[in-house]
């Protein structure tokens, strides 16, 4: 379940240390940002976490394509047992977050819940250093990490930190400096929604030849509309081509 494959890639019969980037999809029990997420159309980056007198502060950016599902996405949170407070925030912050990073409708907030199911600690513990926000949507965390070490040990950290959370964890990309390959979706002014309407395109053969899916088999899966989707693929298609668009 989304081991390590060691075998793959230049210098495959080694396994010395080196820098490397790997694109995490991860689900551990009892999570409040995978709880809520789970079932409703909103989802969230997670800017900065952390902890102060016994509660983790978690800043993050709600975003969805209408602002009724951010609503649902806040009292659901605010309902959670699995958090102590849940905070809309308004006036300080970065206000660009709410253009650029998400979609139609944005909301910065400030939760904080306590840190006996946060995951945070398991992982930089074991040096893997957040690199991007961490993607939250559809019951999952999505994490960019930077470590240093031998694939090999990057395995046992990531067995070892299955077995402690019970987590389910699975590599999606994997780079280094000396492959350059196998990585994430590059940054190019993606928003978040276009990010994961591509990424899901992708991964469904919207892209391959013959087609493996329809933008209407895409809009039914993300409960949206068939147009909705063809307009963030068309926007995220652009930035691809041409970044400086």
């Amino acid at each position: 379940m989304g081991g390590v494959d060691s075998s793959r890639g230049e210098d495959a019969g080694s396994d010395h240390e080196r820098a490397t980037q790997l694109t995490l999809k991860i689900w551990h029990p009892d999570c409040w940002t995978l709880r809520t997420t789970a079932s409703g159309e909103a989802g969230m980056l997670a800017h900065s976490v952390h902890e102060v007198d016994g509660l983790v502060n978690a800043r993050v950016t709600a975003y969805a394509d209408r602002q009724r599902d951010i609503d649902a996405l806040v009292e659901a949170i605010d309902a959670s047992p699995l958090t102590d407070r849940v905070e809309r925030i308004h006036d300080y912050f970065n206000p660009n977050l709410r253009t650029e990073a998400a979609g139609n409708a944005t909301e910065e907030l400030l939760v904080r819940y306590p840190p006996a199911n946060s995951i945070h600690e398991q992982f930089l513990s074991r040096g893997f250093i957040p690199d991007e926000e961490i993607r939250i949507h559809d019951g999952h965390e999505y994490w960019t990490v930077i470590v240093t070490a031998s694939r090999g040990s990057i395995q046992a950290r990531l067995d070892e930190i299955r077995a402690e959370m019970d987590a389910e964890i699975e590599v999606l990309g994997m780079k280094s400096a000396a492959s350059g390959s196998g990585g994430p979706l590059p940054a190019t002014g993606l928003s978040e929604r276009q990010r994961e309407v591509f990424e899901l395109a992708r991964r469904r053969g919207y892209y391959a030849w013959p087609r493996g899916t329809s933008a209407t088999e895409l809009a039914a899966e993300l409960g949206v509309t068939k147009s909705t989707v063809l307009e963030h693929l068309r926007k995220a298609e652009a930035k691809l081509l041409d970044p400086d668009a």
